[in-house]
């Protein structure tokens, strides 16, 4: 019985071993789906007291103390150029870990997990417009719509 249990653990293994399937958050801003790797993930939560930050850049929205951590937090409206928008019972921040550094960005709403392959993903379109264009890692196919893949050291480390 454990031979067939460890042969049967070998193939799951071998299949994730391929590195060909990512596993996707997925969340709107304005009228556009988004996603960011799961790994990146590290909670979501709803809608805190936001402390503002004096000079801080336009998308910066404050920081949040998150169980005794000082979180920056990120609007994703602003980032990407779009009107503010009023925040409702959906919106949620995004908490992610980028290499040890921690930050949350605010989404109108979170979708779903997802595990899309990345023979489904396909590199951006060259668009030669500003906004989230150049935060954009690629665009899948999930079920007849596109999301648009987010590449978080662009969208956090790029000055527009």
């Amino acid at each position: 019985m454990v031979h067939d249990h460890e042969q049967a653990v070998l193939t799951d293994d071998s299949e994730e071993g391929k590195g060909d399937i990512l596993q996707l958050v997925s969340f709107h801003v304005g009228d556009e789906e988004y996603a960011i790797d799961i790994l990146d993930v590290q909670e979501i939560i709803r809608m805190v007291e936001i402390t503002a930050v004096p000079n801080a850049a336009p998308y910066v929205e404050g920081v949040i103390n998150l169980r005794g951590k000082v979180i920056p937090i990120l609007d994703l409206r602003a980032r990407f150029g779009l009107p503010s928008a009023e925040r409702t019972k959906d919106t949620r921040i995004i908490v992610v870990d980028m290499a040890n550094v921690i930050l949350g960005f605010i989404v109108d709403s979170v979708s779903e997990v997802l595990r899309l392959p990345e023979s489904l993903i396909e590199p951006s379109p060259v668009t030669g417009k500003s906004g989230s264009a150049e935060f954009h890692k690629g665009v899948g196919r999930v079920d007849g719509r596109l999301l648009v893949i987010l590449d978080l050291k662009e969208l956090v480390h790029r000055q527009t």
